[in-house]
């Protein structure tokens, strides 16, 4: 057999090869994409379902006459700010995953601001509703922290996906990028105990 029909023959086995490999790597990227999708639509439901109950806790709090209004204006406010801030999965930057994760930390803030001056007013401890919003609302922040972590985990393995070699080249070519991860929030290691200083007060 001549040199010029063995370099032939490894060529179109090399293409071949390659060309398996690739379907299997966009295949196995593109899988992972739409399972980062998934995660990052529960991560939003997460976050809407505590932005839905917000106006329910407002409005039992605000019952009480002498509350601190700006307390209430702070939350209204976090909660405006952090629901017009609509991020695409497919459009995930490290920027726009920074201002998101911001928005949402400013409201988790003026939240727990409010339980915190919640305890100063024993009528609203003693409402069956605010308890029970109470206890929803601490599920929630349960619900956002596991939905959370399950987004970083689909992202890491898509992550890998597309930096490993040969997996990387498939990736240039097909415009699979790396996707920005939620970075820890101060005390996120425990989702935040809004029954706390209630408990004590009992």
């Amino acid at each position: 057999m001549k040199l010029s029909s063995i370099t032939l023959i490894v060529v179109l086995v090399l293409i071949v090869l390659f060309d398996g490999c690739g379907v299997s790597s966009y295949n196995g990227m593109n899988k992972s994409r739409v399972a980062v999708n998934k995660a990052w639509g529960n991560v939003q439901s997460a976050y809407q379902r505590r932005a839905d109950l917000i106006p329910n806790i407002v409005s039992t709090v605000s019952a009480a006459a002498d509350f601190e209004k700006s307390t209430l204006t702070e939350v209204i406010q976090a909660r405006a700010s952090a629901t017009q801030i609509k991020v695409d999965a497919d459009d995930l930057t490290p920027e726009k995953m920074q201002q998101f994760q911001a928005s949402q930390g400013q409201l988790s803030q003026a939240l727990g601001r409010l339980m915190v001056v919640s305890e100063q007013y024993p009528q609203l401890r003693t409402t069956e509703n605010f308890g029970a919003l109470q206890k929803e609302l601490e599920g929630t922040e349960n619900r956002i922290k596991f939905a959370r972590d399950e987004f970083n985990t689909a992202t890491e393995e898509f992550n890998v996906k597309v930096t490993s070699f040969p997996g990387s080249i498939i990736a240039g070519f097909a415009g699979f990028k790396e996707k920005p991860m939620f970075a820890a929030d101060q005390g996120s290691e425990k989702a935040p105990d809004v029954n706390a200083g209630f408990n004590k007060n009992k």
